[in-house]
């Protein structure tokens, strides 16, 4: 796989640019400060991809009569989808984009891709897939409508044609549900699959992806927009710059923490706080010589080591004190009988 970081993160522009080049290329300026890995854009190209029969999702537009309408406003010719790679690379960030048909490839092909993301409505379209297979490049596959019957199939096709893959649990909902979320899925698409697995995700939430990065996620994608009050069908379902930057910072510390398991066989790292924390027993009143020692006499008290261990104490209770001891004195192996 190209792909370098576990996990890979990928934000997610998707449509939020709404046909503005400039406001496109805001987005790159700001998610280029937030620490992701990659930044993945769709490529529409409404003729090669749509008709005029093509339903809208939601109806959400304001200008499109038709969604065919609506993926022509989202277009850009293929000399500024150049530009648009030439100015990830030149903020060093990774240009992630999924195709919508074969001339999307075409036109991906000269703009350069290491890689594909294959949108979860495109994981039966095989027409599209033996377009992909035939560069050799890897892909991302997202499984968000897809059942396991069906995605038995798409894996076999790329087997069959060896193209490395790995796939994204995802679920087609926007804003996706704490019920809906489906993290179970992760394991029980690395075990029935052996590639690498990740998480797709539109809750718009922070702590979905992290979640995931605890169960073993190893690319992570969402969408991201400037405000979730801005126009556009996946605002809602989006995470907002600064968020952008906060859960990024937690996915590596959390990616961190499982690259550097704890041993608890092995405490010797803590031997001096040890010292410091764990006590000692006392007596918590004053007793005479040959006073026989009960629970009710004992205090433990810090440091460690000045008496006898307070996980010793039941070894203490109905022994003889050899001396009077103070209140609040520690208690010695030497004292007793």
């Amino acid at each position: 796989m190209v792909k370098t970081k576990t996990p890979y993160i990928v934000a997610e522009i998707g449509q939020a640019h709404e046909g503005s080049l400039g406001i496109l290329y805001s987005y790159i300026d700001a998610l280029a400060t937030t620490g992701v890995d990659a930044i993945k854009f769709q490529m529409h190209i409404a003729e090669a991809e749509s008709s005029a029969f093509e339903p809208f999702r939601i109806s959400f537009s304001k200008e499109d009569a038709t969604r065919f309408d609506y993926w022509k406003r989202m277009g850009f010719s293929l000399q500024q989808w150049k530009d648009i790679k030439a100015h990830c690379d030149a903020l060093e960030i990774d240009f992630l984009c999924s195709p919508f048909s074969n001339l999307a490839v075409d036109w991906l092909e000269e703009v350069g891709v290491n890689q594909y993301k294959i949108g979860s409505g495109e994981v039966n379209n095989f027409l599209l897939l033996e377009k992909i297979a035939k560069t050799k490049k890897s892909i991302i596959l997202s499984s968000g409508m897809s059942s396991f019957e069906e995605l038995d199939k798409t894996v076999a096709f790329l087997k069959e044609r060896n193209i490395e893959f790995s796939i994204l649990q995802c679920t087609t909902s926007y804003p996706t549900l704490p019920e809906q979320y489906g993290l179970n899925v992760i394991q029980e698409l690395q075990k029935r699959y052996q590639v690498p697995v990740g998480f797709s995700d539109h809750s718009a939430k922070m702590e979905t992806c992290i979640a995931a990065t605890a169960l073993g996620a190893s690319i992570l994608e969402f969408h991201v927009v400037f405000d979730r009050q801005l126009f556009g069908p996946d605002a809602k379902s989006s995470l907002t710059i600064q968020e952008t930057k906060d859960l990024v910072s937690a996915i590596r510390n959390i990616a961190k923490a499982i690259n550097n398991p704890i041993d608890k066989t092995n405490n010797v790292g803590f031997t001096d706080l040890k010292q410091i924390f764990e006590k000692s027993l006392a007596v918590n009143k004053d007793l005479p010589e040959n006073h026989i020692l009960t629970f009710e006499d004992l205090e433990a008290k810090k440091p460690k080591n000045q008496g006898i261990l307070a996980s010793n104490f039941e070894n203490v209770i109905g022994k003889k004190l050899l001396m009077a001891k103070s209140k609040w004195d520690f208690l010695n192996e030497e004292d007793i009988a």
